[in-house]
């Protein structure tokens, strides 16, 4: 993703933490043995055109979940604390869920090739099926649940070590793994299920990234660099072929690729267009992957987030459907789909429902994915993901009702019921009374083909200078409407799931001329409406007039990942209304204060930032005078214990990942975190830990199941909270009354 990143938080701690101080050597069955044996390869999948297809060449549509874990330092799916992996598996999909795409580590495949193994973080009386059970034959044993539910699986490197925060790394190497050692891990995971159709494909990276200036980053480009994603992806993907040729090979975009007449050698964030983090496809216009006789496997898979994530462009302003796609999803990753050139698969995309800006967000790209049938991957089952929330509860049993009935309708249902990928076992099982199997299904050629009556009644509110209001009745249909086209005269302007819709950047004292088709599900469009005639308001002076220049941009204490700025205010003919912020000439943030806490940046690192001031008409002053500031080094001083303290900020809000270790030389059994949140901050939510604020005094209390930390043992827990403007990180904590070393 782009500039602030989700902190996306992966916050647990590790239990038996006395275990986890060497690599133990375990299991049955050796690491290098073939995976489980599928009872008939008849579900592998290809591609044709814009389409995923069965064998057959029947359409078939992935509509399913991320479940995170076996790539963080507990190397196991989160959640297995408390919850049943069987329960779990089954309630997935009796409610839909048809895949799973399941973050990994390379590190953890490098590990599982070679045998070596660390006890994994599963609650046994929960889960007494895997009682003895290592990390691998964990994950074997839900591969053979998700094929008994009718569920397929396909991998995800999310990163190249073990780690909670891997993510944020942003190339596929990093310490002791090299790129070699990312396609040996793909070759040998390969090999082990290439018999297992349950394991329909490969995510070669989760979300390479990197800006301009930094380095290393990600890029997009013909060369064999090392730092060219395009050419790994490509090469990844051609040795996985190699061993598998029926696997899908998922490949993501990057970060920033550089606009037309500019070159990767520039280091100016203005030559570049910007998005999330692996949400950047534009190179695929022009260097496209090239798997060779197996093109047929590949589908591109973007990432694409709302502004509760990071304030992008294109969420300033008045924004709907129409300009998201216009603006971000189209020039990015739509167009693939457009242009017929390969299927998307959208790996991530989900978040917080706020009643506003971020759930419009939603219902727009479900709308979007609902109509053009794109598969998808929602992030996130995990309640744990700090800045998106999951589909459960902190209980890992209750599931969210309010965000599961947004994402229901983008689940493949049909005649009612849940679709498999499975040829033979329908979605939730045997038996199973909401689920059926694809070969259920029928054949490709749509069976709807009545189209919605004709939209009546459409008429314009009253209009401004620059917008006009529609509505109309609504439209009826032989199954549902899903949605509406509006036109200006010939041209697609928008669409709505309601009965209205509200024309915008229109000019002043001009008639414009609109109409109206409603669609449905199956792609059938109605006749226009009768057309609808208004005239946009007489405009009054415009204002032209640009704020001032932002002065005196500062720094204030930085830690080793965020820089707190502050600069004196703008002053305008009207208002100012806010100010955008950036790095290295890419927007990451906007605020309506005179501060701003840039996050998610690298250790002992230098950054410039400006930043721009607007108003209420859209104009902009020029940018400030740039700032260079740097955060603090990453050192680790000696004490009894260490916390590592990692927060993802917004603008009223962030999440906070903790990591306790104990350096002393003896166990802690039983333990009270205390620290100090800044003036303005306020925890609303915790876990992993009881949390409790007394003014700006924080506590947090382990649980149960991680009081016990053995010497070199962590724990990692998690909170969120909300502020006033300044989002500052603690800086001293203490464990037991005993003042920790802040890395």
């Amino acid at each position: 993703m782009h500039a602030t990143h989700r902190l996306r938080t992966l916050s647990i701690a590790t239990a038996a933490a006395a275990a986890l101080a060497a690599p133990l050597l375990l299991g049955a069955v050796p690491a290098q043995a073939a995976g489980p044996a599928a009872s008939a390869g008849d579900d592998w999948l290809h591609t044709s055109g814009s389409k995923i297809v069965d064998e057959s060449g029947k359409e078939v549509w992935l509509t399913g979940a991320n479940w995170f874990g076996f790539n963080t330092t507990e190397r196991v799916f989160h959640g297995l604390w408390s919850a049943n992996i069987t329960s779990l598996t089954k309630s997935m999909a009796d409610r839909g869920i048809n895949t799973v795409r399941v973050p990994i580590s390379t590190q953890l495949l490098l590990e599982w090739k070679s045998g070596t193994f660390l006890p994994p973080n599963v609650n046994t009386y929960a889960n007494p099926e895997l009682t003895g059970m290592n990390s691998l034959q964990i994950f074997d044993y839900w591969l053979g649940l998700a094929e008994k539910y009718g569920i397929k699986v396909f991998l995800d490197v999310h990163s190249a070590e073990a780690d909670n925060a891997g993510h944020f790394h942003p190339v596929w190497w990093k310490g002791t793994i090299t790129t070699e050692d990312a396609y040996a891990a793909w070759e040998w995971v390969a090999n082990r299920y290439k018999n297992d159709d349950t394991i329909l494909g490969a995510d070669v990276k989760n979300e390479p990234h990197g800006t301009a200036s930094s380095s290393p980053r990600a890029k997009w480009d013909p060369t064999t660099d090392a730092d060219n994603f395009k050419n790994f992806a490509q090469t990844a993907g051609r040795k996985i072929l190699a061993i598998n040729p029926h696997w899908l090979i998922f490949v993501e975009g990057i970060e920033v690729y550089p606009k037309a007449g500019k070159s990767w050698s520039s280091t100016n964030g203005a030559d570049y267009d910007g998005t999330w983090w692996g949400g950047n496809l534009r190179g695929v216009k022009d260097y496209p992957i090239d798997l060779g006789a197996n093109q047929d496997q590949l589908v591109y898979s973007p990432h694409d987030y709302g502004p509760l994530v990071a304030e992008q462009s294109w969420f300033t302003g008045t924004w709907d459907r129409s300009t998201l796609e216009r603006d971000a999803w189209d020039p990015n990753w739509l167009y693939i789909h457009k242009q017929n050139i390969a299927p998307l698969l959208i790996g991530e995309w989900g978040g917080l429902l706020d009643g506003g800006r971020n759930e419009k967000w939603m219902v727009a790209l479900r709308d979007l994915i609902v109509e053009r049938r794109i598969s998808h991957t929602f992030w996130v089952l995990n309640p744990n993901s700090g800045d998106t929330g999951g589909l459960l509860g902190y209980d890992w049993a209750t599931w969210d009702e309010a965000k599961y009935a947004l994402l229901k309708p983008a689940l493949w249902q049909d005649g009612g019921k849940f679709v498999s990928l499975d040829h033979q076992v329908k979605l939730g099982g045997a038996g199973s009374t909401t689920g059926k199997s694809v070969s259920e299904v029928g054949t490709t050629t749509p069976t709807d083909t009545t189209a919605p009556s004709t939209p009546a009644g459409l008429t314009a509110g009253t209009p401004t200078t620059t917008t006009v209001p529609l509505s109309w009745t609504a439209s009826t249909d032989n199954v549902a409407v899903t949605g509406y086209d509006v036109y200006q005269g010939t041209t697609l302007v928008g669409s709505s799931s309601t009965t209205s819709f509200t024309v915008t950047g229109l000019a002043a004292s001009t008639s414009y001329t609109f109409s109206v088709r409603a669609k449905d599900a199956a792609g059938n469009r109605s006749s226009a409406s009768t057309a609808v005639t208004a005239r946009t308001a007489t405009g009054t002076t415009t204002d032209t007039t640009a704020p001032t220049v932002p002065t005196g941009l500062r720094a204030g204490t930085a830690t080793t990942s965020t820089i707190p700025l502050q600069w004196t205010a703008s002053t305008d003919n009207t208002a100012v209304t806010g100010y955008d912020v950036y790095r290295e000439g890419t927007l990451i943030g906007s605020t309506a204060t005179t501060s701003y806490v840039a996050t998610g940046l690298a250790a002992g690192t230098s950054y410039a930032f400006t930043v721009v001031a607007k108003d209420a008409a859209g104009n902009r002053s020029a940018a400030s005078v740039a700032l260079s500031a740097s955060t603090a080094p990453d050192v680790v001083t000696t004490g009894t214990c260490a916390v590592t303290y990692a927060a993802n900020g917004w603008s009223n809000g962030f999440t906070a990942s903790v990591k306790v270790t104990n350096t002393g030389t003896t166990t802690i059994s039983g333990w009270t975190l205390a620290f100090a949140l800044s003036s303005g901050q306020q925890l609303t939510q915790g876990w992993s830990a009881t949390w409790a604020q007394s003014g700006t005094g924080v506590t947090a209390k382990n649980l149960d199941w991680n009081a016990t930390l053995a010497p070199g043992a962590s724990t990692e827990i998690g909170f969120g909270g909300s502020h006033t403007g300044t989002n500052a990180a603690p800086t001293t904590f203490t464990l037991n009354g005993a003042t920790c070393a802040v890395k």
